[in-house]
């Protein structure tokens, strides 16, 4: 038994990934997208209409990734004229970082200015996480659940998900957060222990995705409490995730 242990583990090699801080995705990885500067009125207003979730607006032209449902039917409307990079650094606790404009090829990072005293800290050496599924569809929990597995292995820098409110340091929201689960958001809120942050995972989560305009969902929670942190995606990669909880810490 143990010998066909050994034969597996030689086999299979090293599982995870050694250095999340210089990971890179392959290139078919939809990340960080890229407008070009000169894009067409024509191409522009393609790419507007067939957005399914209004994430494109013109005047001036931006695509916000906040809103993304990282489709790729902008760039199919636009003749490539917007195109998505593989880089997976998309975390910000700027809101407004998240807005992608014609012709910039910046990476989206950290704003320190905004990030408050008190979590790195409090949590710059270990961080215990509290996720909320308010309506989600099981994807971005399940991106959140590969960040602490043999691969990612998030829980090496002390970041990892608890059962309890009452044990964790701050809540990870996913989903768009439906009527029914406000409420029960609100108390699992309630109850983390302060100085607590807030963290929302996938474009549900940021802006609602394409639940927004719905009558079933309740946004009060996000727009009464100012989150810490967004992490785009639909959903988030696990390496979008951890790296974007590593720059709010201050880990190097």
């Amino acid at each position: 038994m143990a010998l066909s242990i050994i034969r597996i583990f030689r086999r299979h090699g090293r599982q995870y990934v050694k250095d999340l801080r210089k990971s890179f995705i392959a290139e078919g990885f939809r990340g960080r997208p890229v407008i070009s500067s000169d894009i067409t009125p024509d191409e522009e207003k393609s790419a507007v209409n067939v957005c399914p979730v209004g994430a494109i607006i013109s005047g001036p032209f931006t695509l916000d990734l906040g809103r993304c449902e990282f489709c790729m039917e902008c760039s199919f409307a636009s003749a490539g004229k917007i195109r998505f990079t593989n880089d997976h650094r998309l975390a910000t606790n700027n809101r407004e970082n998240l807005i992608i404009k014609a012709g910039e090829d910046i990476p989206i990072t950290i704003d320190q200015a905004k990030v408050r005293k008190e979590i790195r800290s409090y949590f710059g050496h270990a961080l215990k996480l509290r996720q909320v599924s308010a309506g989600g569809d099981n994807s971005a929990e399940m991106e959140l659940n590969a960040a602490g597995n043999v691969n990612f292995d998030m829980g090496r820098y002390g970041i990892e998900f608890v059962a309890s409110p009452r044990h964790a340091d701050g809540i990870v929201l996913t989903g768009p957060i439906s009527g029914n689960m406000a409420e029960a958001l609100q108390i699992c809120y309630d109850a983390i222990p302060t100085p607590k942050i807030v963290v929302l995972a996938g474009t549900a989560a940021i802006s609602g995705g394409i639940f927004e305009n719905s009558r079933q969902t309740n946004r009060n929670f996000p727009e009464t409490f100012r989150p810490d942190l967004y992490v785009p995606g639909n959903p988030p990669h696990p390496l979008t995730f951890i790296n974007g909880i590593l720059d709010l810490t201050g880990r190097k």
